[in-house]
């Protein structure tokens, strides 16, 4: 069989092939660059050099990346239509009473535990749950909302606005920087 098809494992679909999109020199021309790439770039110590790497194609271990990351914020990626952040939040601080008028936010936790509020009103966040590891909520654009951390160590997450919040490249070390 040609190496290029591959079987369905649905016992239903077993005698399907389907076709892959990438013709053998594409392929023998990719296998070469991503040897290329793990020679000059391994990344064998499992260290993400965290930076803003929109609007280019980007993939990335984010679980990695959200966890090694310290800052209090950092663009991970931004383009046109969307921003992926990622947040350390310290042990009994929070992110801060916000609301994103027209934005929708999807925050996932890697790391810690917490207490997610939200309402419609600043005065009035009647919206709690608590959260953990691998919890993911989402935050619709006007709602004001705010994520204590209530756990023993920092909550590391990661955070997709959609439009972007943020300018290209932000990086808040601290809290405090990120509020002036």
């Amino acid at each position: 069989m040609n190496p290029m098809w591959k079987m369905f494992s649905c016992p239903y679909l077993e005698n399907l092939r389907m076709a892959s999109s990438v013709s053998p020199q594409q392929h023998h021309y990719q296998h070469h660059q991503q040897q290329h790439h793990q020679q000059n770039y391994s990344h064998n110590f499992g260290h993400i050099h965290l930076k803003d790497y929109g609007p280019e194609p980007f993939v990335v271990n984010i679980n990695q990346a959200a966890k090694q990351n310290d800052y209090f914020r950092i663009a991970l990626w931004t383009g046109n239509h969307l921003q992926i952040t990622l947040m350390s939040i310290n042990v009994g601080e929070d992110i801060g009473l916000e609301m994103h008028p027209d934005l929708d936010q999807f925050i996932r936790i890697e790391q810690g535990q917490g207490l997610v509020r939200m309402g419609e009103r600043q005065d009035r966040l009647n919206f709690e749950r608590r959260v953990y590891d691998d919890y993911a909520f989402v935050i619709p654009a006007g709602t004001w909302h705010n994520l204590i951390n209530t756990g023993n160590v920092p909550i590391k997450l990661y955070s997709i606005y959609a439009p972007p919040q943020h300018p290209r490249e932000t990086i808040h070390k601290t809290k405090a920087d990120a509020e002036d």
